[in-house]
């Protein structure tokens, strides 16, 4: 008796240290993905504001230029002061810096309306100045960590032409976006994939999803699923039987039983962080 006590602590005490292992895991790597970028260096022949998005020039690419919702596939990310980022590289006549993930402030405007946070943000038709993505845009800078409103913190207005020939004022400010260039994820273009996957990839990512990808994930989080419920249902059934059978061991039972469920929840966490990588990176 004293045997299988000592043997159920150890059980346990593994469990909950194996569980403590994945969530610092889990930590570790969301953290790492979430880290700043590499700022790298141009020049440029024009005076760039910090928050413009540019891409760079046609006819050198060692230089950018701001652009507009024209050049949506060109993106190559947002200037930036050189003391934002942890590391910079350039040569003595690139004194634009130019980040390509991370978080930064962009300079946006209200031309398709309010901007709220998690809203993605993509050009608009101001050359460097993104705005609220729809399903019409093919490409996005990003997603918003902060919103603008059209009244607080306005910089800056302009006017614009509509198609129609109406002028209307377009107010711009900064806000802060996590930026990450892609495809959008609310364009109106099937990848292939059926509508609640791309979805849930779309939520995780924040940004679009292969089908392959997505279909792996599914894949991976179904055999998670059934393996840690298969192993969480066989040791509750075993553990009525000793039970029944021998009802002075209940306690012992009982303590067997949670260190399975920590298995099963370790198992059903392992297949989650998989998920969640094989996705994102």
């Amino acid at each position: 008796m004293l045997l299988i006590k000592i043997k159920n602590k150890i059980s346990l005490r593994r469990s909950m240290a194996l569980m403590g292992l994945a969530v610092l895991i889990s930590i570790k790597l969301t953290g790492v993905l979430s880290a700043q970028s590499v700022t790298r260096g141009y020049g440029s022949e024009q005076t760039l504001q910090r928050g413009m998005i540019v891409g760079v020039q046609k006819a050198d690419t060692t230089k950018v230029e701001p652009i507009n919702i024209l050049r949506i596939s060109s993106i190559l990310g947002v200037v930036v002061n050189p003391n934002d980022s942890p590391i910079t590289v350039s040569s003595s006549n690139e004194n634009i810096f130019v980040a390509t993930s991370g978080r930064y402030d962009v300079l946006v405007s209200d031309q398709q309306g309010e901007i709220s946070p998690t809203d993605f943000i993509t050009l608009s038709s101001i050359n460097g100045i993104g705005m609220k993505a729809n399903e019409q845009q093919s490409n996005v800078l990003g997603r918003a960590a902060t919103g603008f409103d059209g009244k607080s913190n306005v910089l800056s207005s302009t006017v614009l032409t509509t198609e129609k020939g109406d002028q209307r004022t377009i107010r711009i400010s900064r806000v802060k976006v996590d930026i990450a260039i892609d495809k959008n994820p609310l364009a109106r273009i099937s990848n292939g994939a059926p509508a609640i996957l791309s979805r849930a990839g779309t939520a995780i990512t924040g940004k679009a999803v292969s089908p392959v990808r997505l279909y792996l994930g599914a894949v991976v989080l179904i055999i998670g699923t059934l393996t840690a419920g298969a192993m969480l249902y066989a040791g509750i059934r075993s553990s009525i039987i000793s039970i029944g059978r021998n009802p002075l061991s209940q306690h012992s039972i009982y303590r067997s039983m949670i260190g399975v469920a920590f298995s099963s929840l370790f198992v059903f966490v392992i297949s989650i962080i998989g998920v969640y990588l094989l996705l994102k990176l």
